[in-house]
């Protein structure tokens, strides 16, 4: 009686079913660490871009108007004559420069609305119960917290 060795049939692609995990992870991996690095140079450019007078948010949420800047330190004013050295790390944003245009036409319009006939009366459509032609309805009643037996 004489064995024969046949070889077992193989599935094609093992190397490739093994390789493609690890292509996906290093990819994810490199994905991160780019996000990271532009978060990372988008906060050194808003720390070079700090200059006396700006108005900036930190990281903790304190609010205030750079006086001075150093090499490590900006000091902040938070209130009238109230000054705080914080690490530049510590700056999250700064704040856009607020117009006084819109202050102007704020008020112009704020005139002309206590000027006509119709001043008196207001319209609040987040009012709960209130209605546009200036009537009350009923409250919604709410369903029982408990059922009696």
């Amino acid at each position: 009686m004489q064995l024969l060795a046949v070889p077992m049939a193989s599935s094609g692609g093992g190397g490739i079913t093994l390789l493609l995990p690890l292509i996906l992870i290093v990819g994810m991996i490199w994905f991160m660490s780019r996000s990271q690095k532009k978060q990372r140079q988008r906060q050194a450019d808003t720390v070079a871009a700090l200059a006396p007078g700006s108005k900036v948010i930190t990281t903790s949420g304190l609010v205030g108007i750079v006086e001075e800047t150093d090499d490590e330190y900006v000091t902040l004013e938070i209130s009238d004559g109230v000054l705080v050295q914080v690490v530049k790390g510590a700056i999250g944003r700064v704040l856009p420069e607020e117009d006084g245009t819109d202050d102007a036409t704020d008020a112009a319009d704020d005139a002309d609305a206590t000027d006509g006939p119709e001043a008196e009366k207001v319209d609040v459509p987040d009012a709960p119960g209130a209605k546009a032609d200036g009537k009350v309805q009923d409250a919604p009643k709410l369903p029982p917290t408990h059922t009696e037996n």
